[in-house]
């Protein structure tokens, strides 16, 4: 089947960031006594920083400001921008099918942090649209992230092919109708520990 269009997530899909991400939490986890394993961090793939944070404190049981550790991991990360590389069997597929069929992002991450993963691996101009967790008022795995890159691009969910590298992003992208490409079975990050 052609598809009229596709949609790709950003972080462990376009870009290998899931490892600088995970020693952005790292970091900043450890300075209130926090942990969070990267196997956990794996599992949590595809959800907003917030809810990660939000999530890493409840199970803790300790009172702390979840905003406020979620701007200060996106900060840490943000220092670390320049170690993220492309992921090139996925950016080959945005490559091949730039001006022929439209191409969003649908990233549960902040705007500005997945435009600038985007502009410094020289991928942005290749994007319509960019849809991010600022967008939508349901997250992965709720199909609304993807419903929304589908709406401004023009094109029918069904009709669109995904690319996602998390559980929740692939629930997501199926419950919008669509196809989806499976990330993984093209490219393993590599992992900070082990």
């Amino acid at each position: 089947m052609q598809h009229a269009a596709i949609i790709f997530d950003c972080d462990g899909t376009l870009v290998d960031s899931m490892p600088v991400h995970y020693e952005a939490w790292i970091l900043t986890l450890r300075r209130y006594g926090l942990d969070l394993s990267e196997d956990e961090f794996y599992a949590l793939g595809g959800w907003p920083t917030y809810q990660v944070a939000e999530h890493v404190i409840k199970r803790a049981g300790v009172d702390l400001d979840v905003t406020a550790i979620a701007h200060e991991k996106e900060a840490e990360f943000e220092r670390h921008l320049h170690l993220v590389e492309a992921i090139p069997p996925v950016t080959a597929v945005a490559h091949a099918h730039h001006g022929k069929i439209p191409l969003a992002v649908a990233t549960g991450g902040m705007r500005h942090i997945c435009e600038g993963l985007l502009k410094s691996a020289d991928l942005r101009h290749l994007f319509e649209t960019v849809v991010t967790c600022e967008d939508v008022t349901k997250h992965k795995p709720a199909p609304d992230i993807y419903l929304e890159a589908a709406r401004r691009l023009g094109v029918t969910p069904s009709l669109c092919l995904a690319y996602e590298d998390t559980d929740p992003g692939i629930v997501a992208a199926q419950a919008a109708g669509m196809k989806v490409i499976d990330v993984r079975t093209l490219f393993q990050p590599r992992r900070v520990s082990g």
